[in-house]
């Protein structure tokens, strides 16, 4: 199959998609060791300490964001994918990836500003519910295919 400048293989296509998941995969370590840097104090981990603590409200409401994020990230991962599979237009696949990790990284971000506004021990929950989220939007070569089947069928005539 001969490439054009504005089209890539379905294969092709899935390594840009893996590359981009990784990067965005990886920045979860990166929340991680910017906390480490900046409060070394919050990785003395006491597990004696309550859940909440004088700053229950401001916990409920990251708490509620970070879900809502979530299960956002989850409904516009479908949405995208089943456009693009409709549409058979394989970019929107991207729009599905981008979108969907960018609302779960904020999950991570909200236990990182937990850890820095609050100096929230527990910081580290938002990080791992951010960290599966991201696992949940891990590219899948069935979803390029039927993406780009169309698109493949056409190139073959």
């Amino acid at each position: 199959m001969n490439e054009q400048n504005d089209e890539l293989a379905p294969e092709q296509f899935y390594k840009n998609l893996l590359i981009i998941w990784i990067a965005l995969f990886l920045s979860q370590f990166l929340f991680l060791l910017v906390i480490y840097v900046a409060e070394p104090a919050l990785f003395d981990f006491d597990f004696t300490k309550p859940v909440l603590d004088q700053n229950s409200l401001i916990i409920f409401i990251f708490a509620g964001a970070a879900f809502l994020n979530l299960a956002l990230s989850l409904f516009f991962r479908k949405k995208f994918i089943d456009q693009a599979i409709s549409d058979q237009n394989v970019f929107l696949l991207q729009t599905a990836l981008i979108v969907g990790c960018a609302l779960s990284e904020t999950v991570s971000l909200f236990g990182m500003m937990l850890a820095f506004i609050a100096s929230y021990q527990y910081f580290f929950a938002w990080v791992i519910l951010g960290t599966v989220g991201m696992i949940f939007h891990f590219p899948l070569r069935k979803n390029v295919m039927d993406a780009s089947l169309g698109r493949v069928k056409r190139n073959l005539k």
